[in-house]
């Protein structure tokens, strides 16, 4: 198995003098221009992370990454990522915990075990909903966005990287994931189908609470907000086009259009897993920079490039579904040189893959994909 060599901060620092700043690395790509190589951002989920650190002999560190995106950023220094992640809101409420919980939000989550061939492991799944009652709805007091410690990570990281990373602002599950985990899935589905007010009111929630969080993310100096929502399915979108229309886009373009009055050149990612191509020319039409994950199960990138890649920079793109998992690395090695030579043909993309890299995902991929895009150059 091929390894990195093992760097202190100090010596990373040193090696990176006489090559391509990963900032800089960031912003020709996001210019449409081609780096020295393809931009890298990888996530880890927490069970992986704790294996990649024992592979590596490191300490065991704090056993737990936010699926909002912080993760420990000695794993990312090591690995020559180019983007740091910050996370402020709901999501930071989701960790991989073999034990139930109830986050701030009042959300109620259990644990659910898994097995791979490397280990066990635990997702949480949400299994009680503070506003499945309308008696609870006018009631609720969601958490206050302008705690000062929500933002110390965030401006810890700004101040000690700002000049050597590209530092993202999360701020992911933004307005209809976190509804729902406030109100039920199906139960806001019908609101927004029947009850349009207390739909409103319900969305008004994160967005609201999101909307303030990355206004002070913006603030303080990172480069890109990432928000978004998984409106999309393997196949289809989970909610019409004209239900998107109606309750999401116009909030997401407020959200989108008050970021940008605070920097005019804050960039604006937007993840949703699944196949949501219907709508991408409306999400340009709103603002958004950079589209996130690409699952190439769910779109096709190549033909993503092709239509929109005037107009939007592409993140994510390598298959947790099926090739990191279940292939070789041959077949990784050979899907990272494939989008390096399409969907980031002329720049405009940062490869990651389209999820946190699982715990049933072998070593030997793992490195051939890091391996791969960093001995890959443009």
């Amino acid at each position: 198995m091929v390894r990195p060599i093992r760097l202190s901060e100090m010596d990373h620092k040193n090696c990176e003098e006489n090559i391509v700043n990963h900032r800089q690395r960031v912003i020709t790509a996001l210019n449409h221009e081609k780096p020295d190589r393809c931009p890298m951002q990888i996530s880890l989920s927490p069970e992986f992370a704790q294996r990649l650190r024992s592979e590596l002999s490191l300490d065991a560190g704090d056993g737990d990454n936010s699926e909002g995106g912080s993760q420990p950023q000695d794993l990312d220094i090591l690995l020559s990522s180019d983007m740091l992640l910050t996370s402020v809101g709901w999501a930071n409420s989701y960790h991989l915990s073999d034990q139930a919980y109830t986050d701030e939000w009042g959300v109620g989550w259990k644990a659910q075990p898994y097995s791979t061939p490397f280990g066990e492991g635990y997702y949480t799944e949400i299994a009680e909903h503070p506003l499945s009652d309308l008696s609870a709805i006018l009631k609720y007091q969601p958490p206050r966005a302008d705690r000062p410690e929500l933002f110390q990570e965030s401006h810890e990281m700004i101040e000690r990287f700002k000049d050597e990373y590209w530092i993202v602002g999360v701020t992911v599950c933004t307005i209809f994931e976190t509804a729902w985990a406030l109100r039920g899935f199906e139960t806001l589905l019908l609101d927004m189908a029947a009850n349009h007010d207390i739909a409103e009111h319900i969305l008004n929630i994160p967005f609201k609470y999101h909307l303030a969080a990355a206004k002070q993310l913006v603030k303080l100096g990172v480069d890109m907000i990432w928000l978004g929502d998984d409106i999309g399915a393997q196949d289809r979108l989970i909610i019409s086009p004209n239900m998107w229309r109606k309750y999401l886009k116009p909030k997401m373009a407020q959200f989108i259009s008050e970021l940008k009055s605070i920097n005019k050149d804050i960039k604006i990612a937007y993840h949703s897993d699944g196949n949501i191509q219907a709508l991408i020319p409306e999400f340009i039409e709103i603002g958004i920079d950079v589209l996130n994950p690409i699952q190439p199960a769910c779109m096709n990138p190549a033909e993503l490039k092709q239509a929109y890649g005037e107009k939007l920079s592409f993140w994510g793109s390598i298959d947790e579904q099926y090739t990191l998992p279940f292939g070789s690395p041959a077949d990784v090695r050979n899907e990272v040189t494939d989008r390096i030579k399409t969907i980031g043909s002329d720049g405009g993309l940062i490869l990651s893959p389209t999820h946190s890299v699982q715990l049933d995902t072998p070593l030997e991929n793992f490195w051939a994909m890091v391996n791969t895009i960093k001995n890959t150059a443009y």
